[in-house]
């Protein structure tokens, strides 16, 4: 009885009806899908987001630590250079006053004069010749004068320094501790 009353054109719009009907159902379940599905994404890109903010606080974080650490440790190496200079100093010093020491007690007082290992009021005894005291002579004509030994000892002691302080310089490490 039905089928009597609806011709083919509303059999048709009764099945344009239905597929429309289906076809709303499922916008609607694919629409709550994306939803749920862009949540989800959404939540992924703030993840990401604050993963990323964090890595670059952290990596500022260590860059400043290590800029802390490179300061501590120049100055640690500072410190050592100058504790090598200061000692290297001292020692100098007191290695130069030892030998100007050294050299006063060598020269003889004024107004003295050194005794002639060579007396010549004496004999001469068969068998050694004459020359003997001469050649002692000659020899102590070819040192060197009291003030160019003086000068020669204090250069030597000038260099054995330098080569102490630049080995000791040296042995500094830059992260500051020293291997000697």
């Amino acid at each position: 009885m039905i089928l009597r009353l609806l011709n083919v054109q509303g059999v048709v719009g009764i099945a344009a009806a239905l597929t429309l009907l289906a076809t709303l159902v499922v916008q609607k379940l694919e629409t709550r899908h994306w939803r749920k599905q862009s949540g989800q994404f959404e939540q992924l890109y703030r993840n990401e987001q604050a993963a990323g903010a964090r890595t670059v606080a952290n990596y500022r974080a260590a860059a400043d630590a290590a800029r802390a650490a490179d300061h501590a440790a120049g100055e640690q190496v500072r410190a050592t250079q100058v504790a090598i200079n200061e000692r290297t100093s001292h020692d100098f010093e007191s290695r130069l006053a030892a030998a100007h020491l050294r050299a006063q007690r060598l020269q003889p007082g004024d107004g003295q004069t050194p005794t002639d290992p060579c007396p010549r009021g004496t004999a001469p005894v068969s068998g050694i010749p004459p020359s003997a005291c001469g050649a002692a002579e000659a020899a102590g004509q070819d040192r060197l004068s009291s003030s160019d030994a003086l000068a020669a000892t204090e250069q030597a002691i000038q260099l054995d320094e330098l080569i102490r302080w630049v080995e000791r310089q040296h042995a500094v490490e830059m992260n500051g501790t020293a291997s000697r």
